[in-house]
Parts: C-alpha cells; structure tokens; sequence
C-alpha cells in the first residue's frame, strides 16, 4: 500500500492550486497552511527547484476528535497535500493517506477514523 493518494490532472500550476483548495473544500477540508517549497529552495539554498506547493489541508472536526483520542496526534497533522508540475501542464496532487501515517499509533478508534479521512481525501483527489 502507497503513502500516499494522487492523481495527474491537465491545468496551470495556478488553477490547479485554486482547484485542489475548491475540491478539498467540497469534502469538509480548509487548506490552514501553504508552503512553496520553489520559493523557500531559492530563498534558502539558491536553488531552482519546480513549481511545488505543500498545502496543509485540516478538517476541524476530525483534528479536535483526534486531539481528545491522542494528545501528541498534532504531530501528523495537517493532511498534506502536495501540487507540484511535472511539465507545463501536467500537474500531479498528492495527499498523505492518513491510514498509512496513523498505523505507528496504537489506537483502534484513531485508525478507524483515519480510514474516514483518507475516503474523504480520496475523494477530493478523485474529483479533480
């Protein structure tokens, strides 16, 4: 089993980010966090790296849930979805599979509710 979901869709880099937030909403996600791993490579190490955004996708319930089941839970999260271009026009989205991510914690519930997460991520990659 991949750590992760992930799909290649036709679009700009710029739509495609616009359109992974709109889907990843439609499942009951905002997006509370963007990291552009271009720019931050430049910056850092001035280097020139693809276009390559991480966005931290949360769903506000399922995070509180899982807070009250594992304290130190906040460590995985948010979800991360990634959107990076593989060539002009060629963009792949990514989202960790959070069943995977939560096997290292012993916890029945919080697996069963990571299953309901990754559906929902799922979902939203399948939409796009």
């Amino acid at each position: 089993m991949s750590y992760y979901i992930s799909k290649t869709i036709e679009s700009d880099f710029e739509n495609a980010i616009k359109q992974v937030t709109e889907t990843l909403k439609t499942e009951g996600f905002g997006v509370i966090s963007t990291i552009d791993i271009q720019e931050k490579l430049k910056e850092k190490l001035d280097v020139d790296f693809k276009k390559y955004i991480i966005l931290g996708a949360c769903n506000p319930g399922f995070a509180y849930k899982a807070l009250q089941m594992e304290d130190k839970i906040g460590v995985m999260l948010p979800c991360n979805v990634i959107v990076q271009e593989q060539e002009p026009g060629k963009i792949e989205v990514s989202a960790v599979d959070p069943l995977e991510s939560m096997q290292a914690v012993k916890n029945q519930e919080l697996g069963a509710m990571a299953g309901e997460v990754r559906n929902m991520l799922a979902r939203a990659i399948e939409k796009l």
